[in-house]
């Protein structure tokens, strides 16, 4: 279900969405009315308006919705939204900038996902110089730290299985490991 207070916003989206609803989020009554509690999961992306944000994540919470995931504009919004239940606060901007900093820093980082814990899975773009050789050639077994979960070939995965198959250029590696380890393999290559 989407739900805004804005006629167009709903409008627009009326095709993709099963349900939509017009109201203010704000208030508890019109979300139980509409039904909002036969939902497991809410997501709240109010932009720039602290107290709807806030007052609607807090009414989602006392309808009972089980998880509710809320972006936030900045840290003391961030706060707040924990304070008050929010299973998720997501920062989108930090967020964004933080991934997009990690791929400038190695450039031959096409893209990440940060696990925790120290822990990412990277997406390495092999350089042109490896053509040829074989995924054994690359020694990822004497590298204990690190896990070689697969290859990308365009669109086509590769569970890497065979140490013998031959890299192509354009391939790209798929590892998971700690940053300082995923950098200083990249920097090997």
């Amino acid at each position: 279900m989407g739900v805004d207070s804005e006629e167009k916003q709903v409008a627009r989206l009326a095709d993709q969405l099963t349900e939509t609803a017009i109201l203010d989020t704000t208030d508890e009554i019109a979300l139980r009315e509409v039904g909002i509690d036969r939902y497991d999961i809410a997501l709240v992306a109010i932009g720039d308006d602290l107290q709807s944000s806030i007052l609607t994540t807090m009414n989602l919470r006392l309808i009972g919705v089980s998880e509710i995931w809320v972006k936030a504009t900045n840290k003391t919004h961030h706060r707040i939204l924990s304070k008050i239940g929010a299973d998720r606060v997501i920062l989108p901007e930090q967020e964004m900038g933080r991934h997009i900093a990690q791929m400038l820093n190695n450039p031959m980082v096409q893209d990440y996902v940060s696990l925790g814990n120290g822990f990412s899975v990277v997406s390495i773009l092999l350089p042109e110089r490896l053509a040829g050789r074989t995924i054994g050639s690359l020694r990822l077994n004497d590298q204990p730290d690190l896990q070689l979960l697969g290859l990308m070939r365009g669109t086509e995965f590769s569970n890497c299985r065979d140490l013998k198959a031959e890299l192509r250029q354009d391939d790209k590696l798929l590892l998971l490991g700690k940053r300082a380890d995923l950098r200083a393999f990249s920097d090997a290559l």
